[in-house]
């Protein structure tokens, strides 16, 4: 007897299509472009689309040596700790850029950051999220930059944005002091001013300050 052939329903023929034309392109990701149903207008008319920006993201990397000794290991694990919560705190939180590289370097009394977008560390008891994240505003331009100098060198912050949002934690006359490339509060300029708040408050802080002009 002839064969039967059940009709194919035309949802499992879009998902057939769909894979195919995946498996051609050989890039590895397979995309689908999602299928219009079968009251779909036609595909000359116009179709509106919403465009969402992505925000950026802080990355880093961490020169290793290729072999490294046991006290470079060590610093190097305390170093991704540190930078690890510090930059994921920055993602959390704005929505600021920035490719940093970070090394691992005994010579560094304390630890560093420059606009350049790098990082040093040296002292080990300094390894850790405060200093990563206060390192990583002057990778940023705390301190660095011309507009830190426009903004900050009076020895008050003087931009819009960062002041608003401070006197929205500490009150109406609040404001941002600045000096020796540094600010308070909330500069995380010592270990004992860290608290998960002025954590985040530092990075909201940074990201105004960025909205101001740094």
């Amino acid at each position: 007897m002839p064969a039967r052939h059940t009709p194919i329903p035309w949802r499992s023929k879009a998902v057939v299509a769909a894979l195919a034309a995946a498996l051609l392109t050989g890039s590895g990701i397979a995309q689908a472009t999602p299928q219009a149903s079968p009251q779909a207008a036609p595909q000359s008319a116009p179709v509106a689309r919403e465009q969402v920006s992505a925000a950026a993201t802080i990355t880093w990397t961490l020169e290793r040596a290729s072999n490294p000794t046991e006290d470079q290991r060590t610093a190097y694990d305390l170093i991704t700790r540190a930078m690890n919560a510090a930059v994921a705190r920055y993602n959390n939180l704005s929505d600021l850029g920035k490719a940093i590289t970070v090394r691992y370097d005994p010579g560094v009394p304390t630890a560093d950051g420059n606009i350049n977008g790098t990082i040093r560390f040296g002292n080990r008891s300094y390894m850790n999220e405060r200093t990563a994240l206060h390192e990583i505003a002057h990778t940023i331009g705390v301190g660095t930059s011309s507009g830190w100098s426009r903004l900050g060198g009076s020895g008050t912050w003087t931009g819009a944005q960062a002041t608003g949002l401070v006197r929205q934690f500490d009150g109406a006359s609040a404001k941002i002091s600045t000096g020796g490339g540094h600010f308070w509060p909330y500069g995380l300029n010592y270990d004992n001013e860290f608290s998960n708040t002025a954590a985040d408050r530092h990075v909201q802080i940074v990201a105004a300050m960025v909205r101001d002009g740094l």
